[in-house]
């Protein structure tokens, strides 16, 4: 599924709400109660969290949805575009009057005025009654026979402001002033993309200023829930070609929760992932579809039949068949591709079984106290995929909660399981379905045991003085009542029971699938070398050896020595490694002709080596200033012919 739907669906509430809010106080509706005076702006205030790098893909949408079902005249508008106030009227003024019209005829004119008129609200309020004119004329016949509410309402301006807190304060307040002014002729609303806290606007703008907007405030979901959601329909399904290990899942949640917050990054590493697995793996090409891999299962060279003898879970899984089996296995190719086309049949029905168990095992444990197998699912996912989740203190803590679980809220927690079993269409699972069913039947169906096994009586116990006697009898009714449980108990006890045998059979390690690896992309150093990258170290890594790069023979030096051939940047660099704190340019400069002039085949000994030209020095200060602007050299005071060094010790 793409990734841009599921934003989509997430933030389908929030943006049909901001439209209803739109309809209901920017159609021309000025004696609505909820505006309590004329000059006052609708204004609302989306919070959207700080996952930065998600916000245009929101803002993209609400723009889409507005123009479709609320307004045309929309326009947004950037802090980094509109550094004066001139300059932001002048943004919204283009937006609208290049996009506001749909005849092209009309399209020329509105440019034509747009060149013509000064770039004020008032030349907007011109244009405004000029294009709505057709769309609110009514013929009087047909006005007597409407109503008030079928009246057509002038369609508001929007104004999303990108990005609330990078606006200058001062071009905020002045802009929201103007546009008070002029809300009797212009239907303005406004909306804030605000990544903080609503209090940003009491910050930004005075008491005088805010007082003239009427703001009601709307909170997306956050992005932990966001990636829940991709996490879920994206990486815990069968139908998803690649699988991650679970170091593989902890960087990229690793990165997503200590970096950015960004969903949109988190896909970018599951697309690096993907691809990189396939560019890496040869055998990749069975982790597809299920047909498709059984098809290529078939067609295998004799090159990848071998490199599927050399995998680790094909050896595992040779070691535990007959002696006359592992020879088939080891000496006959055509056995070996009817063997992996079994065994990749297996490993499908094992995805297509381990994801509805896991789902219904995190619904049972998701609303236990202390969340002992993790709140999240991907946490569970990944405590299944690493080692065996039985054998876990987690699990049986888990397990001992779910046994005293009320009547109700084992029925609760059952139906959930059941619903998530009905999408899961194969065979087991179904079988599954049909017992959890005939459980929650007879737990349904099942009478209160009235018998009063293991209840002390009130009075007996306050008839009773003596504190030995009263302790004697508490112990022998716990005893009778954990031998005796009644109905109940026993048919819950049942349950759990059943619960963990599905644990136990689905939810085994991946890594004890054979042929797991064609699917399982598992370098999870790569990874954090690709997306969490050290940009300092790799720029020290690239002017150190530039052969690396640059594939020149010719950079290709021994340690310790500068190639003459490399570019100005790396020789600067290297040179500058050999001094200390404070660097003198005179003798940097010196250094860097004397390098040079072995490039030109001069003589190191001669009058003229170190001799340079303007041209030597103009490159010289070139690569100076690139230093400067890469941080690792500056200016001081200290001394005005020298360098302060801002770095230490080589990559």
């Amino acid at each position: 599924m793409n990734t841009e739907v599921i934003q989509d669906q997430l933030n389908k509430k929030i943006l049909d709400s901001l439209a209803e809010f739109i309809k209901k106080h920017g159609l021309g509706c000025s004696s609505d109660v909820w505006r309590q005076r004329a000059s006052e702006i609708p204004t609302a205030a989306l919070m959207l969290g700080v996952n930065v790098p998600d916000h245009a893909m929101t803002f993209r949408s609400l723009c889409n949805l507005l123009q479709d079902s609320v307004t045309p005249f929309v326009v947004s508008v950037h802090a980094k575009e509109c550094a004066a106030v001139k300059l932001l009227i002048q943004k919204v003024l283009e937006q609208l009057m290049g996009s506001g019209v749909s005849v092209d005829e009309e399209k020329e004119d509105d440019t034509a005025l747009l060149q013509k008129t000064p770039c004020t609200i008032s030349a907007l309020c011109q244009w405004y009654k000029t294009v709505t004119k057709k769309c609110t004329q009514v013929s009087p016949e047909r006005k007597e026979n409407l109503t008030n509410n079928d009246l057509p309402q002038s369609l508001p301006v929007v104004v999303i402001f990108k990005y609330f807190e990078a606006f200058n304060s001062q071009v905020l307040q002045d802009f929201i002033l103007i546009c008070s002014r002029y809300t009797q002729e212009l239907p303005f609303v406004f909306i804030f993309g605000i990544a903080t806290s609503p209090s940003a606007i009491q910050h930004r703008l005075p008491h005088s200023v805010s007082s003239l907007l009427c703001i009601e405030v709307f909170h997306s979901l956050s992005c932990t829930q966001h990636l829940a959601s991709v996490f879920d329909k994206l990486i815990l399904n069968s139908q998803f070609p690649l699988k991650l290990s679970s170091r593989v899942i902890q960087v990229l949640v690793g990165i997503f929760l200590y970096h950015d917050f960004s969903v949109q990054n988190f896909v970018k590493g599951l697309q690096f992932s993907m691809l990189e697995h396939f560019n890496s793996q040869p055998l990749s090409v069975l982790c597809c579809q299920k047909q498709e891999a059984l098809l290529s299962a078939k067609t295998l060279s004799k090159q990848n039949v071998e490199r599927i003898r050399h995998l680790p879970s094909f050896m595992r899984y040779v070691e535990t068949q007959e002696p006359q089996e592992q020879v088939r296995l080891l000496t006959n190719d055509e056995h070996v591709k009817e063997v992996c086309q079994k065994l990749l049949k297996n490993l499908h029905k094992y995805h297509k079984n381990y994801y509805p168990v896991l789902q219904c095992l995190h619904s049972l444990t998701s609303s236990l106290p202390k969340f002992p197998l993790g709140k999240h699912i991907r946490e569970l996912h990944v405590s299944c995929i690493e080692k065996n989740l039985w054998e876990t203190e987690e699990y049986d803590s888990a397990l001992q909660l779910l046994r005293i679980l009320a009547k109700d809220e084992l029925v609760a927690a059952l139906r959930k399981c059941a619903e998530i079993l009905k999408s899961a269409n194969t065979k087991r699972m179904q079988n599954a379905l049909q017992q959890l069913e005939d459980f929650i039947g007879r737990l349904e169906t099942l009478e209160e045991d009235s018998s009063g096994n293991g209840v002390v009586s009130a009075k007996m116990e306050y008839q009773r003085t003596d504190l030995f006697q009263l302790q004697k009898t508490l112990l022998e009714k716990e005893s009778r009542r954990t031998k005796r449980m009644n109905s109940f108990e026993v048919l819950r006890s049942q349950v759990i029971d059943f619960i963990d045998s599905l644990v136990r059979e689905y939810l085994t390690p991946a890594e004890f699938q054979p042929l797991n690896e064609v699917c399982y992309y598992s370098s999870s150093g790569v990874l954090r070398q690709r997306l969490n990258v050290t940009p300092r170290t790799s720029i020290q890594a690239a002017l150190s050896h530039p052969f690396y790069y640059l594939k020149n023979a010719s950079l290709k030096t021994d340690a310790g020595t500068i190639s003459s051939a490399a570019p100005d940047l790396c020789i600067v660099y290297k040179l500058h490694l050999e001094c200390g704190r404070l660097i003198n340019l005179y003798d940097w400069l010196e250094a860097y002709v004397t390098v040079m002039s072995a490039a030109e085949d001069q003589d190191t000994d001669s009058e003229e080596c170190g001799q340079y030209d303007s041209l030597k020095h103009a490159r010289f200060i070139q690569a100076v200033s690139e230093m400067e602007f890469l941080g690792f050299v500056k200016s001081t005071k200290q001394k005005t012919d020298h360098v302060a060094r801002l770095t230490w010790g080589g990559c």
